[in-house]
């Protein structure tokens, strides 16, 4: 996919797959994302744009155990019949119900090794590179779920012996992985190829950090900032800003990038290679960390006390065009953004992001104001961790709001449509809109809170909340302002 898509101007909804309805225990690739995809295109929308594919350690897409593994609980057991398995006839509503599916699905598999779906199985785990260490760490972590920094030496070390001894005991358990593995990717393959059949373009988010407990750490421990034993001495966050006054300390590891760089980032382009392969278009996260790392000390309980660490952002964006020329990237360039960030973006041709929520706390120079927009970006009135427009505009000063009111000429609607319909006007080359936020929905269902672990990543929709005026009203404005 060339970068030819961003110059379209299109509108979009985000909306991660957790949040789908549906009779599994959260939202996944059944029946009901079809649904949705149909719902976008009725509605006149071109984008569907969703957070981190990942499995998940603590509900976070940001936080998962593997930056190329997709979360298995997105597989949808009634579709197994599409990929040539027998249907499963017992209900599906917790985790273990969902693996002993998956399990019986591959226990079938091996059972009938000569049908096309065990070819297939076999080719994809021939290609997939990053499947070994995945699914061995998965495997690993199920008989010993702590850190693997906590693991037993021979296995925290990756000694040889052990790990081939491993791979040899455990091989119906591994090869169980790697199947699940198989069976999202074609999963999400079919539903990608649905959704592009009907002129959606699916846009999806590439984290900068990984998990420290994670199979890309433990294999790759060269690539990280660690002490000898495998702990990181520094870990990523970002200074005090709108959204804490202490900072956000993610406590991700930071990149050894002299490492990288030595391997001509062999890493970060398969990483991206990967992402590529999966969406149309990805959304850069954190991108300012390409320029700059807020590095922590790893025994500080915030981020206030964190300082910036150069990060070889052109050569790495180099690298990466050298392979792939115009990337489909999009630049998360919001917080503390200095002139070189702005220069990085640019000359590499990546849009970057305004969020109406921000544009009414000063005065009109404001760049997050509509006036102030520019074709090379991408408008939200917020994002998965902003609160609802509604929810945002219910906690404003009275300052705030009249100043808002007068910005939009004492707008007849109700929030939050009149940053809705700003967002569509915007010169800015994509509007994208929370599914939040079309069906008028306040704080309590806003996706995430950051630097908070509680009550996050949860929230899902009921179909019986969209109407069919809603589609009509969306793909009439969609029409007006010609996306």
């Amino acid at each position: 996919m060339s970068q030819a898509v961003l110059n379209k101007r299109l509108s979009g909804v985000v909306l991660h797959p957790t949040s789908l309805p549906g009779s599994q225990f959260h939202g996944g690739f059944g029946a009901d994302a079809y649904r949705w995809v149909d719902w976008l295109q009725q509605a006149g929308f071109g984008v569907w744009q969703l957070l981190p594919l990942c499995p998940v350690a603590d509900g976070s897409p940001y936080n998962s155990y593997s930056a190329f593994s997709g979360n298995p609980y997105f597989i949808d057991i009634t579709l197994l019949q599409q990929l040539g398995l027998p249907e499963y006839h017992h209900p599906v509503t917790c985790h273990d119900e969902h693996q002993a599916a998956l399990k019986a699905a591959y226990e079938w598999l091996m059972c009938n090794s000569d049908c096309k779906t065990n070819v297939e199985f076999q080719s994809f785990k021939a290609q997939a590179s990053w499947l070994n260490d995945a699914a061995l760490f998965t495997v690993i972590k199920q008989q010993h779920p702590e850190r693997w920094l906590d693991w037993p030496t021979p296995l925290r070390e990756r000694e040889n012996d052990t790990i081939e001894r491993y791979r040899t005991e455990f091989k119906e358990q591994i090869d169980l992985q790697a199947f699940t593995q198989f069976v999202f990717y074609q999963q999400w393959h079919n539903l990608k190829r649905y959704a592009n059949d009907r002129g959606v373009l699916i846009f999806g988010d590439l984290p900068i950090f990984v998990a420290h407990d994670s199979a890309d750490v433990w294999a790759n421990r060269t690539l990280y900032k660690l002490n000898e034993d495998g702990s990181p001495y520094v870990v990523a966050g970002v200074p005090p800003d709108y959204f804490s006054v202490t900072g956000q300390r993610w406590g991700n590891p930071i990149y050894h990038w002299q490492a990288h760089k030595d391997s001509n980032f062999a890493w970060w382009r398969q990483r991206v290679n990967h992402c590529l392969s999966m969406y149309d278009a990805i959304r850069i996260d954190h991108f300012r960390g390409f320029l700059a790392c807020w590095e922590i000390p790893a025994d500080e309980t915030t981020a206030i006390n964190g300082h910036w660490v150069t990060s070889p952002g052109s050569e790495l964006f180099q690298a990466l065009q050298d392979e792939h020329t115009n990337l489909p990237l999009i630049a998360e360039d919001l917080g503390i953004i200095t002139e070189d960030v702005t220069a990085l973006r640019k000359q590499y041709n990546l849009p970057g992001m305004k969020i109406l929520q921000f544009a009414f706390d000063s005065d009109g120079k404001n760049p997050y104001l509509p006036h102030n927009h520019t074709r090379d970006t991408v408008i939200y009135t917020g994002t998965h961790d902003n609160n609802t427009t509604l929810g945002w505009y219910h906690h404003l000063t009275p300052e705030i709001r009249q100043r808002i009111q007068n910005y939009y000429a004492t707008p007849a609607e109700p929030m939050p449509w009149p940053l809705i319909k700003s967002a569509l006007a915007s010169p800015a080359r994509w509007a994208m809109l929370p599914f939040q936020d079309l069906l008028e929905l306040d704080e309590r269902y806003r996706m995430n809170t950051p630097g908070t672990t509680e009550g996050n990543w949860g929230w899902r929709f009921d179909w019986n909340q969209v109407n069919q005026e809603l589609s009509q009203k969306m793909k009439a404005l969609n029409q007006l302002y010609n996306r």
